[in-house]
């Protein structure tokens, strides 16, 4: 289900359905008439639940905005909304960065290069990627060998720069450092920092063949577990009895049910900090490259140095360099809404920081691109209300907005070029993604992004009615026994689908 771009011979109604959606909720409350009471599905599914009403916003109104809501419940009340925070994030990104945006990752051939052999340094710089995986990092270095570097007398050295946050502590969020959900953001993001780690069952030598993702320098993995071949396929990760948390060693200690067949577990590294260096020095090697030095993070003298040198450590003003750009900005807003990637969300915040100011030197933080949504909030729905994102993925505990100000938004979407890619990005329902298994009665008819942490629950997007209305849907549940209402959140959307008016 797609929503057509607007034409350009379509002005005067979409300037008609923006001016009486600002005028809906510029009004408040009082203008906001509506159903008194629940629908029956969703009183019941909160009830069962033991969910008061005081506890859940509800919203659903017309995306273009001209009508009343169907149904308004403490929409101006502002709540955390989890995941579903990352519809603010990726639809700023579209419409200040466009669609099209590449971040590039950079590498500069700094030294003499003679007989295949590079005799000084190779620098990486991280643009801020958010999906530089295993594959697009092995084709940038075998790009690099192909252009005539086999061989590195000297050191790889990163430059991490373009994002500028302190280290955290990954397991401040929930006390799960090794969850890949807790990933930090870097400017030079490898494979999420997460080691992904395939089991195949091999019947003739009763073992499963372990293979792990990226090579990692420096770090020994067991390559098998012992099998069982009769054994039902239950808790299988904790049956593998796995030890991640040391830096230089990954082993099992139990074993595998062969009627698991071929499992993918992805684990966050023990080390994040290092991750980058250990990836890229074990890709570099695995491909037939050589390395005399080691790889390291570039030091505060060097990165100054890189930039009063324009890239290089030696002042060399014609060195090598070569260019990896990343996936359309597009293609990760996708990525971003339909599995809920958490540290690709925040490397669209950071990114709005980091290009605020187009032509000068600019760092990406927290701070900076906080400002910079606030400010195109202000300039973009100046009648409403601008959230409060803190990070930009949801992964807060911090986070608000009201079901008003997200309606705002998304109206202003609907009715934008934008339009499409936004509503795309989101989950099928009964198809795809977090809805894949949800709202069953409303399948194909609803396009919904979804938000859980612990005490909330949480719904946002478009549905299709039944008779031929387009809907914005908001849900939000803020409470001790949220995760069990969701069944209510399911009933809203179905609720909405099946309007017949």
């Amino acid at each position: 289900m797609s929503q057509r771009r607007p034409s350009p011979r379509q002005p005067r109604q979409l300037l008609a359905a923006l001016v009486a959606a600002a005028t809906l909720w510029l009004a408040g409350p009082a203008a906001l008439a509506a159903e008194p009471r629940l629908p029956k599905a969703v009183a019941q599914a909160l009830a069962r639940a033991q969910v008061p009403a005081s506890a859940v916003t509800l919203l659903v109104v017309d995306a273009n905005g001209q009508r009343p809501p169907r149904l308004s419940h403490r929409a101006g009340e502002a709540m955390n909304p989890a995941s579903v925070m990352k519809l603010v994030t990726t639809y700023a990104a579209l419409d200040v960065l466009g669609p099209d945006f590449l971040w590039k990752t950079n590498v500069t051939m700094d030294g003499r290069i003679q007989n295949g052999v590079l005799d000084g340094n190779m620098l990486v710089r991280g643009g801020g990627d958010p999906k530089l995986v295993v594959e697009r990092l092995q084709a940038l270095l075998l790009q690099v060998q192909a252009s005539g570097v086999r061989a590195i007398h000297g050191d790889i050295v990163l430059d991490r720069s373009a994002f500028s946050e302190p280290a955290t502590n990954a397991a401040e969020f929930d006390g799960e450092p090794l969850r890949p959900y807790n990933t930090q953001p870097d400017a030079l993001l490898i494979n999420f920092k997460t080691l992904v780690m395939t089991f195949t069952p091999d019947l003739a030598q009763g073992r499963a063949l372990v293979r792990t993702e990226p090579p990692m320098a420096g770090v020994l993995i067991d390559d098998s577990v012992p099998l069982l071949p009769s054994a039902p396929c239950g808790d299988w990760r904790t049956d593998l009895r796995a030890s991640v948390d040391s830096p230089s060693r990954v082993k099992f200690l139990g074993s595998y049910a062969s009627a698991c067949g071929e499992r993918v577990w992805p684990s966050a590294y023990a080390d994040p900090s290092s991750f980058a260096a250990r990836a890229i020095e074990g890709s570099w090697k695995v491909l037939g490259g050589l390395l005399t030095g080691q790889v390291r993070d570039a030091t505060a003298p060097e990165l100054a140095m890189l930039r009063s040198n324009r890239g290089t450590l030696s002042g060399n003003t014609s060195p090598l360099r070569l260019e990896s750009p990343s996936l359309p900005l597009l293609d990760i807003v996708r990525d971003v809404n339909k599995f809920s990637n958490n540290v690709m969300a925040q490397h669209l915040l950071l990114s709005l920081g980091l290009h605020a100011k187009l032509g000068q030197p600019q760092v990406g933080t927290f701070a900076a691109s906080r400002a910079a949504a606030q400010a195109w909030w202000l300039k973009t729905l100046p009648a409403s209300v601008s959230p409060v994102l803190d990070n930009g993925s949801g992964l807060s505990r911090s986070g608000r907005i009201s079901a008003r100000s997200l309606a705002a938004m998304l109206q202003h979407a609907a009715n934008s070029p934008l339009a499409e890619a936004l509503a795309d990005s989101l989950p099928l329902v009964g198809v795809d993604g977090s809805m894949r298994e949800r709202a069953k009665a409303a399948t194909g008819r609803a396009q919904i992004k979804t938000g859980s942490l612990r005490d909330v629950s949480a719904v946002a997007g478009y549905a299709q009615g039944a008779s031929g209305r387009r809907y914005i849907v908001i849900g939000i549940v803020n409470h001790p026994n949220a995760s069990a209402a969701r069944p209510a959140l399911n009933s809203l959307i179905e609720w909405a689908a099946q309007d017949r008016q």
